[in-house]
């Protein structure tokens, strides 16, 4: 446990000590793997200047991070928002504590940041950005990046102020970024490289060459040499303003090469947003999985004393009940389902081996109370007390032989700590989720299609004669086996678009909401489940912005830059996308363009819907938006490029705010 120097933080570091050496223990036990943890107990004011710093100490300097830090102050000044904790992903991470914070709160957060960090070692989205390193070192990476840019501050020959606005314009394009391809792949010859490794991997299986054909298919070559091909559209906006940007010298009236710290500060700026990329592909699937494994901390595993429970309680509703897209919510509800579906695969499985019992009579012929008494945890695994510990076996692979030794010596506190003699397999059996009250129901779900899919592809004949004695040989593990796979290889939109199911959508309530341009404001549109995923998906996909590539860096054979907007459906914010031309042509020195799509809307039609209540379509019309150091304007846009633009079966509203933001 470290902390800073004020005798209130270490006082409660003190208090922090055990809870934290106890969590990480609990996680563990529950087959978690996270990176070591510091753990730094911080007052108000320093919470606000870390968040503001995303979590770490040293930042360049920039008064972006003021700004922050005024928002987050008075968020949590006007109740529109506190924050518990905050972590960084590195290794060893660092998460800080507010030291006002009760109790039952910092316990809340240990356990919430223990998730996190296993999320970080885990997840190969944050592997992938971590570069040629194995592991992160990103509070020494930031730190170096802000040396070097205070640096070009206090250089006497670099104006400050010119660094500034630099890094402004830098900061308006950060998210355009390939965040789907590592920064470490930026070499030549990818293609080769992926087919000779593909190659490699088809002879180590000895796969004839039939099947290599198909996976060697003319489609999929030529996908790939279009989309390794110089003309095809660069995602990294910023690497291509790096490498081919320059300046506007207002002096020579042209473009002239840019400054050494310009580049540098480009790129320093372009890596963190590399770094940064991960936390925005699964902020969902990240607050979700933390929120998931406190709750069985805090509240299964009774790390929350009773004195402190309804602490805890009010703490986590609000959590889970602020309004909007809430990631803690989604996240974990999806989790659960994921849980959920996975334990009730296997528990199906095992029911459609007894004798008696098919797909087709599997409704009829189960007894679902029976089932739901038989999959109740063992009480040898539900009821540990200091009492109990004789009925335990050291053999039984649901118990932590030497954690138990050492129990019946006194040395562990049981009726504080039961999870303590337990391994990961019996913490799983404790827990199964088709066992607790909250499922009931989620068993006898199950569809005739899924049950008719199970049984299509049971390829093991055995049988049971009876439910006791199928159910004896589930696997309890098999919902937190699930969990882990999908952890280690989604990102929010995969794992939005895999486990959104129809089910999912049905029994949460979900639905869509759009603004309504006869009633003028924001209405219910939707239930239907793929128009929920369609929604979810646009406000997941690119980090919730809009996708921006480089279509041509000598567009009119005039040397200036043309970016196309990949438009979904979602029609850019036109002044903020005016805006951003400015800061682009900051980073090109030449004029620059940008290709949308609008939709257009005839008053008339306007006013008719709006009496007679339904809602007008309006016409999508390409539109080229032209910078050229002075103005903005706003011109027709080539048919061809229109196309090259437009969505494909997406065409779905959302609010430009969410959108944007």
């Amino acid at each position: 446990m470290s902390t800073t120097n004020d005798r209130r933080a270490r006082r409660e570091a003190g208090r922090l000590t055990e809870p934290t050496e106890r969590a990480r223990e609990l996680a563990e036990k529950l087959g978690l793997r996270p990176y070591p943890v510091n753990y730094w107990v911080v007052d108000y004011d320093e919470m606000n200047e870390l968040i503001a710093y995303d979590g770490f100490q040293t930042r360049y300097p920039h008064w972006r991070w003021g700004m922050k830090y005024d928002r987050q102050r008075k968020q949590d000044t006007f109740g529109m928002g506190k924050a518990f904790e905050i972590v960084n992903n590195d290794n060893p991470c660092h998460a800080f504590l507010q030291e006002s914070n009760a109790l039952a709160d910092q316990k809340a957060v240990i356990t919430h940041v223990e998730a996190h960090a296993d999320f970080f070692r885990n997840n190969e989205w944050f592997a992938r950005f971590a570069g040629d390193r194995e592991e992160p070192a990103a509070a020494a990476m930031l730190a170096r990046h802000a040396d070097a840019i205070a640096g070009f501050m206090e250089d006497p020959e670099i104006d400050r102020g010119e660094v500034e606005r630099f890094i402004d314009a830098v900061l308006c394009l950060e998210d355009t970024i390939d965040q789907h391809r590592a920064l470490a792949e930026e070499r030549g010859g990818e293609f080769e490289e992926e087919v000779a490794d593909i190659e490699e991997r088809l002879d180590r299986l000895g796969l004839s060459p039939e099947v290599r054909e198909q996976v060697f298919d003319e489609e999929w070559v030529a996908a790939r040499e279009a989309e390794e091909s110089p003309d095809a559209p660069r995602p990294d906006v910023l690497a291509f303003l790096r490498e081919h940007g320059e300046r506007y010298d207002e002096e020579e009236g042209k473009a002239v090469e840019r400054e050494p710290w310009m580049d540098e500060t480009l790129e320093l700026l372009r890596r963190e947003a590399y770094y940064f990329a991960p936390q925005k592909l699964t902020k969902c699937m990240n607050e979700g999985w933390a929120a998931y494994w406190e709750s069985i901390m805090m509240a299964d595993e009774g790390f929350a004393g009773e004195d402190e429970f309804l602490t805890y309680a009010d703490h986590q509703s609000r959590v889970l009940g602020s309004p909007g897209l809430n990631p803690y919510k989604l996240g974990k509800e999806l989790w659960e389902y994921i849980e959920n579906t996975a334990n009730r695969r296997e528990v199906v499985d095992k029911l459609l081996r007894v004798e008696g019992v098919t797909w087709r009579s599997f409704h009829d012929a189960v007894d679902f109370e029976e089932v739901e008494e038989l999959l109740a945890p063992d009480p040898v695994v539900d009821e540990v007390r200091p009492d109990t510990l004789d009925r335990l076996d050291p053999e039984d692979p649901r118990v932590d032989a030497d954690a138990l030794a050492t129990a019946r010596e006194g040395d562990v506190d049981v009726e504080r700590y039961p999870w303590a003699v337990l391994t990961t397999q019996g913490l799983a059996e404790r827990h199964f989720s088709l066992a607790k009250p909250a499922n009931r129901g989620f068993l006898s779900r199950i569809g005739r299609s899924e049950l008719e899919r199970l049984a299509r592809y049971m390829f093991d004949d055995g049988k049971y004669a009876t439910v006791e004695e199928a159910l004896a040989d589930v696997d309890y593990g098999a919902g937190w086996e699930r969990m882990r796979e999908v952890r280690e290889s989604h990102n929010d939109v995969t794992f939005v678009d895999e486990f959104l199911t129809d089910e999912f959508v049905t029994e949460g309530n979900y639905f869509t909401y759009e603004y309504s341009r006869a009633a003028g404001d924001y209405r219910v549109a939707s239930t239907d489940p793929e128009d929920v995923k369609k929604k979810l998906l646009l406000q997941f996909t690119n980090f919730g912005k809009p996708s921006v590539a480089v279509f041509d860096g000598n567009y009119g054979n005039r040397g200036e830059l043309l970016l196309g907007h990949r438009y979904n459906g979602v029609a850019l914010d036109l002044e903020q996308a005016e805006r951003t031309l400015e800061r682009a042509f900051e980073l090109w020195g030449r004029p620059v363009n940008l290709a949308t799509i609008v939709t257009e809307y005839d008053e008339h039609e306007l006013e008719v819907a709006s009496r007679r209540g339904y809602e007008p379509a309006g016409e999508e019309v390409g539109t080229l938006l032209r910078y050229d150091g002075s103005e903005i304007e706003h011109l027709d846009l080539d048919p061809d490029l229109e196309d090259l633009i437009a969505a494909e079966g997406v065409d779905y509203d959302t609010k430009p705010e969410e959108w944007l933001a």
